[in-house]
Parts: structure tokens; sequence; C-alpha cells
């Protein structure tokens, strides 16, 4: 079952001056920055209630973010809603005609994700997430 929004992705081009942008922003400094060598990412993640802000910056000129990015330019990427079992929403959505960018859910850095395609969610890549317990 969907629990609700878990993050807002924003692609952009240069990480740093986004999170100085951000921390300005929201008031808060980012509660984590890594690179993502799997997504062929650099994130930055800032904590709010009810949710959080994720930038991502490429880090290839192939990756799917920068292909993104030089299509759309910087803006927002992904919507990502939490789930209690993303093999179960993934197939229910499948079922109900939402198509999915991968056959199933895969493991990612914060659990077990899956992404719908924009064409079937009305233009906005969504992001079902189960997160791991640590």
């Amino acid at each position: 079952m969907i629990r609700g929004i878990h993050h807002i992705a924003i692609v952009v081009s240069d990480l740093e001056a986004a999170m100085k942008t951000y921390e300005t922003l929201l008031g808060v400094k980012p509660e984590r920055v890594a690179e993502v060598p799997e997504q062929e990412i650099k994130m930055a993640c800032f904590a709010l209630p009810g949710g959080r802000i994720e930038l991502l910056e490429p880090t290839t000129p192939d990756s799917g973010v920068n292909k993104y990015l030089q299509k759309r330019g910087e803006g927002i990427h992904h919507v990502c809603f939490e789930s209690d079992d993303v093999d179960a929403d993934a197939r229910e959505l499948i079922e109900k005609g939402f198509v999915p960018t991968t056959p199933s859910p895969q493991d990612g850095p914060e659990g077990r994700i899956i992404f719908l395609h924009p064409k079937s969610t009305h233009g906005v890549l969504i992001e079902l997430l189960q997160e791991v317990d640590e």
C-alpha cells in the first residue's frame, strides 16, 4: 500500500551550487550527500517534515539523469511514494495499466524500488520505494 510522499527529486547541473540555494531556501543543511555509482549520480538529501527533497547531479554523459537534464533542463525529475510492499504494489499497478521502466522492482540505495513511466502517469516519473530496515 502506498503510504505517502517519500521525496521529490530535482535534477541539477551543479550540485554544490544547488545545495547552497536549497540550504538558504529551506534553512537546513543536507542530511546526506553521496555519490551513487549504480545510478550515475551525486545526490544531496534535505529532510523536511512530511518528506524530503533530493537534488540529483548526473556523473556520466550517458546516464538517464543527464539525458533528462539535456532534454528538459533543471527541475523536478520524479516524485517518490513510500510503499509497504513495493513488489505487491508494482504487480497491482501494472495490472491496472501503469507502465514500469523495468520489468520488476530492483534493489536501490535506500531499498526496493520501481519507476513508473511518465507516459502512464500524465507526464510525471513516479518512483515507489520500500525502505530497508537499517
